[in-house]
């Protein structure tokens, strides 16, 4: 339920100079627009260790309720952007590559259906992929996915995130399909499936699943087989979907 919005046209305009940029929200989707408006102070104009304004001031200069607020923090949190502690506010973390470019999309809540199309999209264009890097992967592309498994191997060995190597592994596997058109979309394309991959990592036994799906689409491109690659693939994500939809729809509300 979107919280109900606080008016306040009386009160009067914040100068601190942190707020400069940060305009009334007048749109729906209250949480996610004062997020994307606090990323954007985070990724300019606040240092890590600096302090998000308090509450009171965010909610006068948003002109939204406190919930609304909170929302947005606690998005911001689940990126990784801020911590937020009794008595000493929210602060900014160090940032890394990842958190900035990740979409905000990937920080929201997320619901059975946006991840469903997710997963379908990797359905209806992963297996081609496959199939056609089998058919047209250059000796140095497989020497590189073959250098990618080694690494998410021993970073499984290791209880390590593989996110990193997981993203790299399926575009490269897209790259080498030899299809102008992917090579144009491609990079757009694997901002919206790193959302997919990077939660399906976080679901218990999923490194494991990762790794052997991995080493099958390996296995069939080194052999040429588009028909066994695209095999693969589509095991590969039958089995991620399982794993992620099944655990989203268990914590989902009833």
């Amino acid at each position: 339920m979107t919280p109900r919005r606080v008016t306040t046209p009386d009160a009067a305009p914040e100068t601190d100079p942190q707020l400069c940029g940060i305009d009334p929200i007048r749109r729906p989707r209250l949480c996610e627009e004062i997020a994307k408006q606090l990323q954007g102070m985070i990724g300019s104009r606040l240092k890590p260790g600096d302090r998000l304004p308090p509450e009171r001031v965010l909610m006068r200069r948003f002109q939204v309720s406190r919930g609304s607020v909170r929302d947005a923090i606690h998005t911001l949190e689940l990126m990784g952007l801020v911590r937020s502690r009794q008595g000493e506010g929210t602060m900014v973390q160090d940032l890394s590559a990842e958190s900035l470019i990740t979409p905000l999309s990937a920080a929201l809540v997320p619901k059975r259906e946006l991840l469903a199309e997710l997963l379908e999209i990797r359905h209806i264009v992963e297996p081609a992929f496959a199939a056609r890097a089998a058919a047209h992967a250059t000796a140095e592309e497989i020497a590189r996915l073959q250098d990618v498994l080694r690494r998410q191997r021993e970073k499984t060995r290791r209880r390590e995130s593989t996110i990193a190597e997981d993203s790299e592994f399926h575009y490269l596997v897209a790259m080498a399909s030899r299809n102008s058109v992917v090579n144009r979309v491609v990079d757009v394309l694997m901002d919206l499936m790193r959302e997919s991959r990077a939660r399906s990592l976080q679901v218990d036994g999923r490194l494991e699943r990762s790794l052997e799906g991995h080493a099958r689409i390996l296995r069939a491109i080194q052999r040429r087989s588009p028909r066994a690659a695209e095999n693969a693939m589509r095991r590969h994500l039958d089995e991620i979907e399982g794993l992620l939809l099944g655990r989203v729809g268990s914590a989902a509300p009833a």
